[in-house]
């Protein structure tokens, strides 16, 4: 039987307290959404734009457009680079760790408002039961008040009861699909992070060991 606007906003009303709140977070999830998914727009492309221009700088050895290079640019991962080129002359695992680290809290900053999503698509079938709960409360008090257990008097509980689950289970459905979504391509963005900076050792690895070959030169020259 197909339900006219009218009757479904009703029934919607018959469950308020379940289907008001619940549409509220509604709103409050497709924002974060729309949000997150303006921050991750174009992130992969321009970080693996970013990281070649900035290889063939250091594989010219000129650090100095290098620096220039980070310091110009909006990518996030700019940050990361220049903080990596901040540092000559130590170990491997040193630098490594110091990328990692930075790299990381640019991670950590994508994920932010993602757990608000992952929590409502939880708790929502949880606020349909209680919903559920609320109307066949009604419904029983119906039947109490007027000692009479037809359909009619108990329609609107119950009514409410399977409103409320519905209503429940849509936006647990809908929620999580988001949440699952965006953490897909908040992993996708961070494997491009990891290859880019695993790109940027080797180049300042290539960097130091010309460096060191250029050094090495100079003091033979110098001993003949």
């Amino acid at each position: 039987m197909n339900l006219e606007s009218s009757e479904l906003l009703e029934l919607l009303w018959l469950a308020r307290f379940t289907t008001i709140p619940l549409g509220l977070l509604s709103v409050v999830i497709f924002g974060i959404a729309f949000e997150r998914l303006m921050k991750y727009r174009g992130l992969e492309a321009q970080t693996r734009d970013l990281t070649r221009k900035l290889v063939d700088c250091l594989v010219r050895r000129d650090l100095s457009a290098a620096r220039t290079l980070c310091e110009a640019s909006t990518t996030p991962m700019a940050d990361v680079f220049g903080e990596g080129l901040r540092w000559k002359s130590i170990a491997l695992e040193d630098l490594s760790q110091v990328i990692h680290t930075a790299r990381a809290e640019l991670v950590t900053e994508l994920r932010r408002g993602l757990w608000f999503i992952g929590t409502i698509g939880s708790l929502a079938p949880y606020f349909g039961l209680l919903g559920t709960v609320i109307g066949i409360m009604v419904a029983f008090g119906e039947i109490a008040s007027s000692g009479d257990a037809g359909f009619e008097v108990v329609s609107a509980g119950i009514s409410e009861a399977l409103v409320a689950t519905a209503v429940g289970l849509l936006v647990a459905i809908v929620a999580l699909l988001i949440f699952n979504w965006l953490q897909t391509r908040v992993g996708a963005i961070s494997s491009t992070f990891a290859r880019a900076s695993e790109r940027l050792v080797q180049a300042l690895l290539f960097l130091e060991a010309g460096e060191t070959e250029g050094n090495d030169g100079d003091l033979t020259a110098a001993g003949r």
